[in-house]
């Protein structure tokens, strides 16, 4: 635990702009020193989950992490953090591979405020949008459902899985939970496949999050399109990155589709500059990505692109490759900066582009 917890007093001096000797730091130590002394540190509640989504037309799962104080202070409410998986994924992923329950605890536990984090099952290759195909019952089972995987899973009858997160999820965790269900305290994130996807919605419906985070984010996805080239990588990252994009290219014509049009409707770099021209308040942005993942310079280029129209995107590169060694070792850092802005008297509004000193400079 002492190892998350001092991670955590890090996040939180970082994020709430704490000084190293203030009190984050010294929560951070005193949870420690509380736990080897014997009081045990309060800790959240995992619950799993099922809802109706009318949008896919299926019955879904998803994992909730309650805080500490949730089953002791009856009347109060809380801000959601939504959290998204990655291709082959599933909905236990943040907490069985990614430790968020502890992760939680230990950045509550140094001071931190209090929120729910929710963990939709978004299927093995949904991309957490609308298909551009719809596919047959054979269709799907021979193209969407990966090895060791099931087409009840994984098919569902209406692929709108931007609809399913956006309308079906928030909805029925706003019904079932204590939440505080405005723009202002809700945000999501993800990892991979889950950090387009949360980018990607947050941009698409900036009336319904305040803040998106991604992390390993398939953050340019146009450049696997057939009528793209791909980004600059190493020889080897290179090779890599394109018998990957060969092996996936029926799937994604599924998912994006064959023509420029259907591709850019789904660019997050696109969408940002359609909402910066109509003059809209954008989500708050944070991306991260391991210096040597092979889908990183996506990441670069989407920072890039969208701080050229002068979007502020929090950016961080930490070593590290396209693996839970990375996301578990940096879901505190998005947590933290979730937890700051969606959070109490003192949240971090989103701001116009162009407003504020670090406007269109990554950081």
């Amino acid at each position: 635990m002492s190892a998350v917890t001092l991670f955590g007093a890090a996040a939180i001096a970082a994020q709430f702009a704490i000084p190293a000797t203030a009190p984050a730091q010294g929560a951070a130590q005193g949870a420690a020193q509380g736990a080897a002394q014997g009081a045990p540190q309060r800790n959240g509640t995992v619950v799993t989950d099922t809802l109706w989504s009318q949008a896919l037309g299926a019955s879904k799962s998803l994992v909730v992490y309650l805080p500490p104080s949730y089953g002791v202070e009856s009347t109060r409410r809380y801000p959601v953090a939504y959290y998204l998986h990655g291709a082959t994924g599933d909905e236990t992923n943040w907490t069985k591979l990614g430790r968020v329950a502890e992760v939680m605890d230990s950045l509550v536990a140094a001071g931190m405020p209090e929120m729910i984090v929710a963990m939709p099952d978004g299927d093995a290759y949904s991309y957490y949008t609308t298909y551009n195909v719809l596919l047959t019952a054979a269709g799907c089972r021979g193209l969407m459902v990966p090895t060791g995987g099931s087409a009840e899973r994984d098919c569902v009858a209406w692929p709108h899985y931007d609809d399913y997160i956006v309308y079906d999820v928030v909805r029925h965790v706003d019904t079932k939970y204590r939440t505080m269900s405005t723009r202002a305290r809700r945000a999501i994130a993800g990892l991979s496949m889950g950090g387009y996807g949360a980018i990607t919605l947050a941009l698409q419906y900036p009336t319904t999050f305040a803040a998106a985070a991604s992390h390993s984010g398939v953050l340019w996805p146009v450049e696997r399109a057939p009528f793209s080239r791909p980004l600059t990588r190493s020889v080897a990252d290179s090779t890599s990155f394109a018998r990957a994009t060969e092996r996936s290219a029926p799937r994604l014509r599924v998912v994006f589709g064959a023509d420029s049009a259907s591709w850019y409707a789904r660019d997050p770099a696109s969408i940002a500059t359609r909402l910066v021209a109509a003059g809209t308040l954008l989500p708050a942005l944070y991306v991260d990505a391991g210096a040597q993942d092979v889908y990183t310079p996506e990441s670069r280029a989407f920072v890039a692109a969208v701080s050229a129209r002068a979007v502020t995107v929090e950016y961080h590169e930490w070593p590290g490759a396209h693996t839970w060694d990375y996301w578990r070792a940096h879901v505190g850092e998005s947590l933290a900066w979730i937890a700051a802005r969606i959070n109490g008297p003192g949240t971090l509004p989103a701001t116009r582009p162009g407003s504020g000193p670090d406007a269109g400079s990554p950081r």
